[in-house]
């Protein structure tokens, strides 16, 4: 029998009760076509295209937008225009005029009908064997007279630098005198994809469930002395192939469980897990093959006879929750990055927190660090550009409540609760319940 899709939060305290090895036998195969439904990404991306891009032209002051696809070596943003199954190489047009927004594609013929089948584009039209679609669409430029070319060249953002230097050689040659007309897709990239529709909003949440709920289970499963941060991990892969999600960054530090001393991104080691110990666990899952999540929940291991954390150390939590609570409060449309993690540093000052090199937030959605504003750089003398950046509403962000303590052995332990939001017309909202409490390992 499968289970119901948002039962995950009653499903972990209800495991959180019984025993490891009862917890363990507590798992059944899931056909995750059948659980999760069809992939909704087709759809979602041709309300993307139809509906954020537009806007996003507008905004980043951009004429035409030129995508190159080709097959092995694919541009990145391939994927989220319609070409990540190109063969021969194709070139992906999208522009305003004064009829409206247009999506125009000059594909090899052995695709054209196929891509036109997907209903993404306005146009498709077919280039004969041994012609250049990218010539092409050189051609429609010149005779549209579009005078700002968008290509996909950036310092700044990987997502926009999917044009390769030969592919660049042999567009300037085409463009010729024109080439001065090119300019870097990176503001109209950022401006598209920080946006998240609504629709991908609730995905993300089911997302940011399963990592919280995979956590609380796992921890579960703790036998002080005996399990290492590297079991834990295991558990969490397995919970992975059980419902069909993969990795929502790189599977080696996915998840990042930790136990001992700060370690920043790093995967997780054969350390015992002792009483005592306050355990960090950094993960994130990715649904459909396309929306991830970012979720770290926190734990403390019992000592013999004690029935909750020590006074220290539920006071460091309560700093690090109050820092997560006061960045959600600062973020809001039109306030800059910076500002949310100024806001939590303050309180950390405050708390008498150490410092901690981490930016407060990230934008997440199609990878663990997405395109947006960079929630950080108000404790250093030049932020990132993206520090700088606004927020708007249909940002997604995961986040942290940090607060940073010395221990006896002289290392350093940060708690770093991390939470999703989105922003809203107002403010922002977190995309599910946070954690309220710290976990307690052992506890009868």
């Amino acid at each position: 029998m499968k289970k119901p899709l948002f039962l995950f939060g009653l499903l972990a305290l209800t495991w959180a009760c019984q025993p490891a090895e009862k917890a363990a036998l507590e798992t059944e195969k899931i056909n995750p076509s059948a659980y999760w439904g069809e992939n909704p990404w087709p759809e979602i991306r041709k309300k993307r295209i139809n509906q954020l891009l537009p806007e996003a032209l507008k905004n980043a002051g951009v004429d035409v937008w030129l995508v190159i696809c080709r097959e092995n070596y694919n541009d990145p943003i391939a994927t989220h225009v319609g070409g990540e199954n190109a063969s021969g190489t194709a070139a992906f047009l999208f522009y305003n005029d004064q009829s409206g927004f247009h999506s125009l594609v000059f594909s090899p013929e052995g695709e054209a009908t196929a891509l036109d089948d997907l209903d993404i584009h306005e146009k498709v039209e077919r280039v004969p064997r041994g012609e250049s679609a990218v010539a092409k669409a050189v051609e429609f430029i010149k005779k549209t007279g579009f005078s700002k070319v968008a290509i996909n060249s950036s310092e700044s953002n990987e997502m926009a630098d999917g044009l390769t230097h030969s592919q660049y050689l042999d567009l300037a040659s085409l463009m010729g005198k024109d080439t001065s007309k090119l300019i870097s897709s990176e503001d109209l990239v950022y401006e598209w994809l920080s946006i998240k529709l609504p629709e991908e909003v609730e995905i993300l949440k089911k997302a940011a469930q399963l990592a919280a709920d995979f956590q609380v289970e796992a921890y579960a499963m703790i036998e002080p002395g005996k399990t290492t941060d590297a079991d834990v991990a295991k558990f969490l892969k397995a919970k992975m192939a059980e419902y069909g999600v993969t990795d929502a960054w790189h599977p080696d530090q996915n998840p990042n469980v930790n136990s001992g001393p700060d370690r920043g991104h790093s995967h997780a080691t054969d350390k015992v897990i002792m009483p005592g110990d306050v355990i960090q666990t950094d993960f994130g899952v990715k649904l459909y093959g396309i929306w991830v999540s970012d979720i770290q929940r926190f734990a403390y291991v019992l000592k013999d006879g004690e029935t909750e954390a020590p006074a220290e150390i539920q006071q460091y939590w309560e700093y690090g929750k109050a820092g997560s609570r006061i960045a959600l409060a600062a973020m809001k449309p039109g306030v800059k990055g910076e500002d949310v993690d100024r806001a939590q540093r303050d309180l950390m000052d405050a708390n008498g927190s150490l410092y901690v090199p981490w930016s407060t937030g990230h934008p997440v959605g199609y990878v663990a660090h997405d395109v947006g504003p960079n929630l950080g750089g108000a404790r250093i003398p030049t932020p990132r550009p993206a520090a700088q950046k606004l927020l708007k509403k249909g940002m997604t962000f995961a986040f942290d409540g940090f607060h940073c303590w010395k221990q006896a052995d002289g290392t350093e332990k940060t708690i770093s609760v991390e939470e999703m939001a989105v922003v809203t017309d107002t403010g922002a909202e977190y995309l599910i319940t946070p954690q309220e409490d710290l976990i307690l390992v052992g506890k009868k």
